[in-house]
């Protein structure tokens, strides 16, 4: 494998929380990373992958360049999968309150979260890395870190702790976008070449 210390990869999202995650999962791997914030066309599909592949397909032609993207969703149990890709959307009208008043009284609070990292170069077909981690929903808000659906998730595995709990390190050892961004770099550093 080359040296690739000074290598940059271009990373196309307009949400800097993303950012700032997405290098500090990166902060052990030979690579930079260069925030590219280039709005997208809003992609309408019930498939977190068909959203991720062709945004990134659509940005790689218009900014003529190698990127990638990363899109997620929150798929809840009891709500048969809501918000799933809508996520984002979700978040900007009800929050996450809105998804705590939704499961008032429901025990079964069961959610996967899971992350796309979808890369693409200009004129090549897109690939995908796929993060899931299982969880489940608080009954309440709880912690001041991270972002979006964080206060509100509990992974199966972790210490007890929402994301919201979580420092940016802890996070990072049990969540979807770790899992996702760990294996798009691994295949990143394997397969490309200068």
């Amino acid at each position: 494998m080359k040296n690739r210390k000074n290598h940059v990869i271009y990373f196309a999202t307009s949400n800097l929380n993303k950012i700032e995650e997405v290098k500090k999962i990166l902060k052990d791997y030979p690579v930079k990373i260069k925030h590219i914030d280039k709005k997208k066309p809003e992609i309408q599909a019930n498939d977190v992958e068909e959203i991720a592949l062709r945004s990134a397909a659509w940005i790689a032609q218009e900014v003529e360049r190698p990127i990638f993207v990363e899109d997620d969703g929150l798929f809840i149990k009891a709500l048969n999968g809501f918000p799933g890709p809508y996520a984002a959307y979700i978040f900007e009208t009800i929050g996450k309150r809105g998804i705590l008043k939704l499961l008032d009284e429901q025990m079964n609070r069961k959610a996967i979260f899971k992350s796309v990292i979808a890369f693409c170069a200009p004129k090549k077909d897109p690939i995908c890395f796929i993060g899931v981690v299982s969880g489940q929903i608080s009954m309440e808000e709880r912690g001041a870190y991270g972002f979006g659906y964080d206060p509100i998730f509990e992974p199966e595995n972790g210490p007890g702790k929402t994301f919201g709990e979580m420092t940016m390190c802890e996070k990072i050892r049990y969540s979807h976008r770790g899992k996702s961004v760990k294996k798009f770099v691994s295949w990143y550093l394997e397969s490309t070449t200068e």
